[in-house]
């Protein structure tokens, strides 16, 4: 009895050629993704594939220094801002979150074509984690505007994601990486 792909094949008498149908099997087996059988965890850059929270951060910034009447004079790096920031501001976290929250649908928006890919590679039974410089409030507020927070199983520094993911964590840095993992 022919299954319901080559039931529904456009070749004649619903047969399919011998070329394909190995990759009917293979799709058939792997759940529809030749990958699933590759990768089992994957590191993803934060600002470079899912959401750039740079210019949210920078945004905060500004407006934290002028509520503030102060001059925040931060490093690029935010983990060594946030020490700048918690003897300049003190309880700065939670105005943080608030204001990601309310701002964040300006600068990120969902990527159908890496939450698709996230989707597939999660679906295959693949461990996806989340690395940054951002304070974790703005991180877990850009996967949820990204629309990737469900896929996403672990968020902190790389070394922390590779700690809970496995040191053969697969590390991917742009969108074009995470097209091409198989």
């Amino acid at each position: 009895m022919a299954s319901w792909r080559e039931s529904l094949s456009p070749y004649s008498g619903g047969t399919v050629p011998e070329s394909h149908r190995s990759s009917l099997t293979a799709r058939r087996f792997c759940g529809g993704n030749l990958a699933s059988s590759f990768v089992t965890a994957l590191a993803l850059d934060l600002d470079g594939v899912l959401a750039d929270t740079r210019p949210l951060w920078d945004a905060w910034l500004e407006d934290a220094a002028r509520r503030a009447r102060v001059e925040l004079d931060v490093p690029d790096d935010r983990k060594a801002a946030a020490a700048v920031l918690d003897e300049a501001l003190g309880d700065w976290r939670p105005l943080l979150a608030r204001f990601a929250a309310d701002r964040a649908p300006l600068w990120i928006r969902p990527r159908p074509e890496t939450n698709a890919a996230l989707r597939r590679l999660a679906a295959a039974g693949a461990r996806i984690g989340a690395f940054t410089d951002a304070p974790r409030e703005l991180a877990t507020i850009a996967l949820a505007h990204a629309g990737v927070a469900r896929q996403v199983d672990v968020v902190g520094t790389l070394a922390e994601v590779r700690a809970v993911l496995g040191e053969a964590t697969v590390v991917v840095r742009s969108r074009d990486e995470l097209s091409a993992v198989r």
